[in-house]
């Protein structure tokens, strides 16, 4: 991937984090939204955007999916603000189910009550 890309990808993931974190007043969205990775198409037409959530829940994850394909034209408008770019991209959302399990797996993790500093002599 040029560093042309890699700019545009890193400015809209900065970009739009931002926006959903400090710009969207939608209630029914999460205040814990990730923006783990965006991916711009080589002629800038579609942008896909990763968004996880720190909840697993298959229709709390459709339903933010949802809000956020209808609120586009919002964030591009504030796109349109923070970047310079020639042409705004087709935002594309979709759930990252990879950084989702993660998420999940490290909570599951703090909840077992594994005894700190005790080694296991019993071998």
């Amino acid at each position: 991937m040029s560093n042309r890309f890699e700019r545009a990808n890193s400015q809209l993931q900065k970009q739009i984090a931002l926006i959903l974190q400090n710009k969207m007043n939608d209630p029914r969205l999460s205040p814990f939204i990730y923006v783990s990775s965006v991916n711009v198409t080589p002629d800038f037409q579609y942008c896909k955007v990763k968004i996880a959530l720190d909840d697993d829940d298959e229709n709390e994850l459709k339903k933010t999916i949802e809000i956020l394909q209808k609120s586009e034209g919002f964030i591009k408008r504030e796109l349109a603000k923070a970047v310079d770019m020639p042409h705004m991209p087709k935002l594309q959302f979709e759930i990252d189910k990879g950084t989702s399990a993660s998420i999940r797996i490290n909570q599951i993790l703090q909840t077992l009550n594994i005894p700190k500093g005790e080694d296991d002599e019993g071998n």
